[in-house]
């Protein structure tokens, strides 16, 4: 099974300092659908590992983060895409879960549920917490510079073999020609 795993804020819609809290709030990088269509059509399921703690800190509830990922879904169909699955964390980042990136929860889960194994999986994200966790996995770590990718590059301290992509569109296009 073709397999890719993308974060969510920063690498399929903009991320914002004040979380996503609605699907008002949720708004696609350009060309991130597209690319989520194109990985589905080359046959590759697309999975989500994304940290929520928005809710475990009381800024929104599930229904309201379901509401989010319905809207998202909704925009990959209408692109001609799908997501396969969402794994997502909902603690905040002081309840030291094992499902928070960069720790690996989210990333065995996924390994458990499509029965894989995510040595060379390729991960996309867009902080050092995405790289990290899909690292210490085996999976193929990809940075795109959208959301703060940028700001992770400078800071340094990328796992070893992290590849770097402008955007989720070039990061598929790679994903689709290795």
């Amino acid at each position: 099974m073709k397999l890719v795993i993308l974060d969510r804020d920063g690498v399929i819609n903009y991320d914002s300092k004040q979380f996503i809290k609605s699907p008002a709030e949720w708004r696609p990088i350009p060309g991130s659908l597209d690319a989520i269509a194109r990985l589905n059509q080359a046959g590759y399921r697309v999975v989500l590992a994304t940290n929520q703690s928005g809710v475990g800190r009381g800024l929104f509830d599930m229904d309201m983060l379901n509401a989010i990922h319905d809207k998202m879904h909704r925009a990959v169909q209408g692109a001609g895409g799908r997501i396969d699955a969402i794994f997502y964390c909902p603690h905040p980042v002081d309840a030291h879960c094992m499902c928070r990136k960069p720790r690996t929860g989210m990333f065995e889960r996924i390994a458990s549920c499509f029965n894989v194994d995510l040595a060379g999986v390729p991960a996309v994200g867009d902080t050092l917490r995405d790289l990290l966790a899909a690292a210490a996995v085996g999976a193929q770590p990809l940075l795109v510079l959208t959301g703060q990718g940028t700001q992770t590059v400078e800071a340094g301290g990328l796992p070893k073999g992290t590849l770097v992509f402008p955007d989720l569109a070039a990061a598929a296009e790679h994903i689709m020609q290795s």
